[in-house]
């Protein structure tokens, strides 16, 4: 019998370790899971609480559920969606290096799309962001800081998929940003690497704003790819 979830976090951790179980293959693709009964018992919870887990691995997609039949597992490498990243990237480190350079690739393309439609009240959200981040103190207030100012970025291309797009990216990434706080202990340094970007997107130079960018996914990775947050 698996461990009993204490009842703080009962849905959160029991969505975590289906979640787990599904991804680590102990519950093949195809496979149903055992009857809801004997499911919630092994884990020493409700029904009830493992209905509402079971609705967050649906929109996952991790699994389906029919009545009558039960709930099946699903192939997440066709159906899953970017919910199951911060599980992926927990599991393997591998997993951070695609994000980074799905990060890079479509960051650049937002910046200097940004560049040609910004529009000044988007410019001003760019700049206050980066006075955001300048006034964050912690590094975890300018961490989440920085976060918002990719989802002005992305908002300042005028184009609601590439905002959607971030925000999938984002969804990768904050959920373990504790293990990335490198580029964020230096609040004014991480405006500085910020500065650019808002100021190419003001400009009006796409090219520029492209090579910020850049500039920006680069150093950051490196900062949280080192094991201080330093660079050498």
């Amino acid at each position: 019998m698996d461990d009993p979830i204490t009842r703080d976090t009962t849905v959160d951790a029991l969505e975590r370790r289906l979640r787990d179980a599904i991804i680590d293959g102990r519950h093949p693709v195809g496979a149903l899971l055992p009857p809801e009964r004997e499911l919630a018992a092994s884990y020493g919870v409700n029904r009830t609480t493992l209905k509402h887990a079971f609705v967050r691995l649906m929109q996952a997609g991790l699994v389906e559920t029919r009545h009558g039949v039960g709930t099946r597992v699903r192939d997440f490498w066709r159906l899953g969606t970017a919910e199951l990243l911060p599980s992926l990237v927990r599991r393997d480190a591998a997993w951070l290096g695609e994000i980074f350079e799905v990060r890079r690739q479509v960051g650049t393309l937002i910046g200097g799309l940004a560049a040609r439609r910004a529009t000044a009240r988007d410019v001003a959200a760019l700049r206050q962001q980066v006075a955001a981040v300048r006034a964050g103190g912690v590094g975890d207030q300018v961490q989440l800081a920085d976060a918002e100012f990719h989802r002005a970025l992305a908002r300042a291309t005028g184009n609601r998929v590439y905002l959607l797009m971030t925000n999938t990216l984002l969804g990768g990434y904050l959920p373990v940003r504790q293990a990335l706080a490198g580029p964020f202990q230096d609040a004014a340094a991480a405006a500085d690497r910020l500065h650019p970007v808002a100021e190419a997107v003001a400009a009006g130079d796409e090219d520029a704003a492209r090579r910020a960018v850049e500039a920006y996914m680069t150093g950051t990775e490196a900062l949280m790819r080192a094991p201080d947050g330093r660079v050498s």
